[in-house]
């Protein structure tokens, strides 16, 4: 449910998570994949990829599971 304002509703209340694409990162991190990782896709590659304008991908990281808890609750409350 939702769309792309959501989603990034959802990304700009969240205060641990980082807003980056690293991998093997020990913090959390969070990205909007339809804008910037898979945005050169056509529409029918995009599906395929089950990408959508509502699609979050998140990295968990070694903060306290309590903190990365809260933050997550936070994001969920904004939208």
């Amino acid at each position: 449910k939702g769309g792309q304002e959501e989603a990034f509703k959802f990304i700009d209340s969240l205060k641990i998570f980082s807003l980056l694409a690293n991998v093997a990162d020990v913090k959390s991190l969070v990205i909007h994949p339809y804008t910037t990782t898979h945005s050169e896709l056509t529409p029918e590659e995009l599906a395929a990829a089950g990408i959508t304008p509502a699609t979050i991908r998140v990295s968990i990281g070694t903060e306290h599971y309590e903190d990365i808890i809260a933050d997550l609750e936070n994001g969920f409350a904004a939208i």
